[in-house]
């Protein structure tokens, strides 16, 4: 059996800076992470994020992923990738699989007095006819093909889905080459922000709100050929007589993500359906420790909101971790983590974070 200090659970932005954060205070750190490389979403993201300096105004998400790679190199961080943590047991065991190279594994158990739960979240998918096609999509998984294999997805794409996820990558599908016919959002309004359904709108992309997507032509050998779409009334139900058709080779969904909390659970943390967060989640405190103590949860997998967010939620983690292993004093942690709680308080001002602000308080009250 292998004994760690801390392993961390998903090298995305949240599981990175949790890392980076208790290794820097001398935690010995393990990251594991079931992709080929560390950074999770960040790479996909080469737009940049917008706010205030204190919240990477300015800066691409691949280069912070890249600045958080050299950190973590530079404090000691061990990473595991192409690793699958597929259990996680009481007394802190977490179960892994391993790969070797490109044929065999190896599995092993990890036994570790702290443990984080970032592994994010996964997207939500809508049955509509058709909706098995090939063609058919998330709009991560078009992402993924875009920015980080290069590979266009489609030529001629119909977005699902009008947040803030389906509004940045219709402007990254239209970098890449492809062109976006529209984007469909079922609301009365469009669900993201004002600044992203600009950019695509003066792009030449229309987007068309109180419509729904009904049905996929196409067949299993050449994908998909056509969508069919149409207005819905107030009851969200489509207005027979108002169908339209356009020709795509590809529908990409963007229905919103849901927090994989499947290892909390196992390990018997406490969780509560949150819809404003994404649905169930993992109950933590301020330190984002769960109901089982040495376990937390950081990032997307704690409550689906921005990068940012996840960024410094992986810093409460990894600094608290740093504190309960004794390798920081308490004020001075004390003094860091409402440093770094007054940046989230900002990151969820507005209207699109005052519900996540009152569900993430709800989230602690309950805990406590």
């Amino acid at each position: 059996m292998i004994k760690r200090e801390a392993v961390v659970i998903g090298a995305g932005p949240a599981g990175l800076s949790a890392a980076i954060e208790a290794a820097k205070r001398d935690a010995d750190v393990l990251l594991i992470d079931e992709s080929l490389k560390a950074g999770g979403q960040l790479f996909k993201q080469i737009h940049k994020f917008f706010g205030s300096s204190a919240h990477r105004s300015g800066i691409r998400g691949i280069d912070i992923g890249k600045e958080l790679l050299e950190e973590a190199k530079k404090y000691g961080v061990e990473i595991w990738l192409n690793c699958v943590a597929t259990g996680l047991f009481k007394e802190k065991k977490i179960a892994v699989e391993k790969s070797l190279d490109n044929q065999n594994k190896t599995a092993e158990i990890i036994k570790a007095e702290k443990i984080v739960i970032a592994t994010g979240a996964s997207e939500n998918a809508i049955a509509f006819e058709g909706w098995t096609l090939p063609g058919v999509m998330g709009a991560g998984a078009a992402q993924t093909m875009a920015n980080i294999h290069n590979v266009l997805p489609g030529e001629k794409i119909l977005m699902i889905g009008s947040g803030n996820v389906g509004l940045i990558v219709s402007y990254q599908l239209l970098q890449a080459g492809a062109e976006v016919v529209g984007v469909l959002e079922a609301a009365p309004e469009i669900g993201g922000y004002g600044v992203h359904a600009a950019k695509i709108v003066r792009a030449g992309v229309p987007i068309h709100t109180s419509t729904t997507i009904v049905e996929a032509r196409g067949d299993e050998k050449n994908g998909v050929k056509e969508a069919v779409v149409c207005d819905v009334d107030d009851c969200w139900q489509p207005i027979k007589g108002q169908e339209k058709i356009y020709e795509v080779d590809t529908i990409t969904i963007a229905a919103g993500l849901k927090p994989l909390m499947e290892l909390a659970r196992m390990h018997g943390c406490r969780c509560d359906f949150i819809p404003q967060l994404g649905g169930w989640l993992p109950l933590h405190d301020k330190n984002m420790e769960t109901t089982y103590p040495g376990i937390y949860v950081a990032g997307d997998s704690a409550g689906v909101e921005e990068a940012n967010t996840a960024l410094e939620e992986g810093r409460l983690a990894g600094v608290a971790i740093a504190e309960s292993l004794g390798y920081i004093h308490s004020n001075k942690a004390s003094s860091i983590k409402n440093e770094i709680w007054n940046r989230v308080d900002g990151l969820r001002l507005g209207p699109f974070g005052e519900s996540r602000l009152e569900a993430k308080e709800k989230i602690i009250k309950t805990f406590q």
